[in-house]
């Protein structure tokens, strides 16, 4: 049986990242570009390639779930169904002979529904925070739990569980591998270049935003499969709370008891920066990261705290973007 790959990329005002992205995956049989509003002329830029434009209704908040599930509906309503689905963000850029090691993987493994690789950071020299991120996608090669909004899937797989949740405005390639495995399929990082991504990260305050986003989204994952034996989003959860707000509230309240000198508790976040610098191997992208780890804990602890605030009053959050 003939296999064909359709190519699924989202984006909203990408320009020229756009332009890219869409030029490295020529190569398929079916590109599908998901518009999310926007005003720079990516549908047109789109549509000159020759990729079929799937405009998303204003009228409803945008989410990369509800993006990724219109091109799924294009998919299965016109046109040849594909074997595999490739998946990427309007900002990425496919790598040479990525298709063909990540489709070698799936046919040598049945059971096998998504396939990953390195995704890496376009310019990581240019900010620490580019860099972090960079670092953040080097996951382990093999069997793993979850992959991001980059990776190769099987149609079949992707039928299984209805594709995302469109509901989630963050974290919903993490939710769909929960729903995946418990359907017994499994998800692999293989060692193979797969994509470059231009985070555009200039400054603290996208850090904060992305920090909150991945905040909310665990504790959102963990409202939604938080139980035993899965516990997703359960201890990313819980660290956030943890530093972000209970070790916070208990210095404060301490020096409320003892005096001002009960403050000098915060010492306890430098103190295990510069352990986890010091573990990393002291180097100047060591300290970066132990800077962004031990600060992102309070965004973070942010998001969570809005995703139970909005819970409780029903009213769900709109995107937060970070660019």
């Amino acid at each position: 049986m003939t296999q064909t790959i359709a190519a699924i990329i989202i984006g909203r005002n990408e320009g020229e990242r756009l332009v890219r992205g869409l030029a490295s995956v020529q190569g398929v049989e079916r590109v599908i570009y998901v518009d999310s509003g926007s005003t720079d002329g990516s549908q047109e830029a789109a549509s000159t390639v020759g990729a079929e434009v799937v405009s998303l209704d204003m009228s409803r908040p945008f989410t990369a779930a509800r993006a990724r599930n219109a091109g799924l509906d294009r998919v299965r309503n016109s046109g040849s169904r594909p074997t595999f689905v490739q998946f990427m963000d309007g900002d990425c850029e496919l790598q040479p002979g990525w298709l063909a090691s990540a489709t070698a993987a799936l046919n040598e493994d049945p059971s096998l529904g998504v396939v990953f690789g390195r995704r890496r950071e376009r310019f990581p020299d240019a900010t620490m925070y580019n860099r972090f991120c960079d670092w953040e996608w080097d996951v382990p090669v093999g069997q793993v739990r979850s992959c991001g909004g980059d990776a190769l899937m099987r149609m079949d797989a992707l039928d299984a569980v209805e594709g995302y949740n469109p509901g989630l405005i963050a974290g919903e390639e993490p939710e769909m591998c929960v729903r995946l495995r418990a359907a017994g399929w499994t998800i692999q990082r293989i060692d193979h270049e797969m994509t470059l991504h231009d985070a555009a990260m200039t400054r603290f305050g996208q850090f904060w935003s992305r920090a909150r986003r991945a905040g909310h989204a665990w504790a959102e994952g963990a409202a939604l499969h938080g139980a035993l034996p899965e516990r997703h989003g359960v201890p990313e959860t819980r660290k956030a709370l943890i530093w972000g707000f209970g070790v916070p509230l208990s210095i404060f309240a301490l020096a409320l008891v003892i005096g001002p000198t009960g403050l000098l508790f915060f010492g306890v976040y430098p103190a295990r920066a510069i352990r986890f610098g010091l573990r990393e191997g002291g180097t100047t992208e060591a300290w970066e990261r132990a800077f962004l780890l031990s600060s992102g804990k309070f965004p973070e602890a942010l998001g969570v705290l809005e995703y139970h605030t909005r819970r409780l009053i029903r009213r769900p959050r709109g995107l937060i973007e970070y660019k």
